[in-house]
């Protein structure tokens, strides 16, 4: 199966060359908050409408294998990554955006 998180293109770049990817949700990291924020294939534009809106910054959508990640938590109905996401677990990088004001994939 796969999950989701949506990602700040230049920090996904970043983060492919450390080899692991360290930011939980907008403006907050692992440190930060404990765990990396994801989402399934349903939530995904409810997540990018409520928080990413008016983000004028490049995003991808980081397609994630979920059967890699090694401590993955589901908390509120949300997958939670408990931990850094190694780029070897990314089955896809999409470029998204919002046209209009809404989320397109």
């Amino acid at each position: 199966m796969t999950i989701f998180h949506i990602a700040h293109a230049d920090e996904w770049a970043e983060a492919v060359i450390r080899d692991d990817y360290r930011i939980s949700s907008r403006g907050m990291t692992l440190d930060d908050v404990g765990y990396i924020h994801c989402s399934y294939a349903a939530q995904v534009d409810m997540v990018a409408n409520s928080f990413y809106f008016d983000d004028e910054k490049p995003l991808v959508l980081l397609h994630i294998d979920e059967s890699l990640v090694p401590d993955l938590r589901v908390e509120d109905g949300f997958p939670h990554v408990y931990g850094p996401i190694s780029p070897e677990w990314v089955t896809e990088v999409q470029p998204v955006s919002f046209i209009d004001g809404t989320f397109r994939r």
